[in-house]
């Protein structure tokens, strides 16, 4: 079922790139693109190591970083529910199914959307720092967000106090909850994290640098920033509706979105 699924999931993403690569990349950066695709990823290629370092990381210690998390780890999943003040309740206080659907299929395929299309997209310009500062500022998010994971234990709302009344506060875990995606979406956010790593939201840090980027190629790409600001602005707010994340990981996830596009400036340039 998990082939099904990730099938699934690089079909819509593959179909949604395609209608973005016509629409927003264009046909003559396209054909460029060509020709100069191995002379732009050779000069990225110290830069892509090192992204594809960290993913590989995260991916063979993700069970191992887990319970190291356990053994070291602070757990601080009542002090962002304090500070979170009510925030999720009052987002999920919004249901409907047509807000569970919207925000679920922002959060598994919208995401990574937001993710993958900006690799093809930099890629396509001929200058080439806008790729390279983005693949530096992805491996800067993806490092400090597994850091942050083993350093901190902490359960986001649907696993804290999923149908629970605390304090007259209910969390409710909408993400399983759409017909017919429910379970499909429980066995694919369970293969790619834990219910721990939830300070800070990588979806937010990583939507928001996206949304950043797209910012400060607006003149190369005008569409794309309304496009990237939407998706982003849906995908944070989704965490939230969904009972993934606490307004504080929101928080700290815009703040490691603007740490990570700052020092990946700085360094390529």
């Amino acid at each position: 079922m998990l082939r099904a699924i990730l099938v699934e999931v690089t079909a819509v993403v593959a179909t949604l790139c395609l209608i973005g690569a016509v629409t927003i990349v264009g046909r003559n950066r396209l054909m460029e693109l060509r020709t100069e695709l191995q002379p732009r990823l050779r000069d990225s290629a110290p830069y892509l190591a090192v992204l594809t370092a960290v993913l590989i990381l995260n991916s063979v210690i993700r069970d191992s970083a887990q319970d190291l998390s356990w053994q070291i780890g602070f757990e601080i999943t009542y002090l962002l529910a304090e500070y979170d003040a009510g925030i999720v309740a009052a987002i999920q206080s919004f249901k409907s199914d047509a807000l569970t659907t919207y925000f679920s299929s922002v959060y598994v395929y919208g995401y990574v959307f937001v993710l993958v299309f900006p690799v093809l997209a930099y890629i396509a310009l001929s200058d080439r720092k806008h790729f390279q500062r983005l693949v530096v500022a992805y491996s800067i998010n993806y490092f400090i967000g597994l850091t942050l994971y083993i350093l901190f234990v902490a359960y986001g709302p649907r696993n804290w106090y999923l149908g629970v009344d605390a304090g007259a506060v209910v969390y409710e875990n909408l993400l399983y909850s759409v017909t017919n995606s429910g379970t499909a979406n429980e066995l694919l956010t369970s293969e790619v994290n834990s219910r721990t790593n939830v300070f800070p939201s990588l979806h937010t840090s990583l939507s928001a640098t996206v949304a950043l980027f797209a910012y400060k190629t607006r003149e190369d790409y005008p569409i794309w920033l309304g496009i990237a600001t939407v998706l982003a602005a849906s995908i944070i707010i989704s965490t939230m509706y969904l009972g993934i994340h606490w307004a504080v990981d929101i928080l700290f996830g815009l703040g490691l979105a603007g740490f990570s596009v700052y020092i990946a400036e700085r360094y390529i340039d």
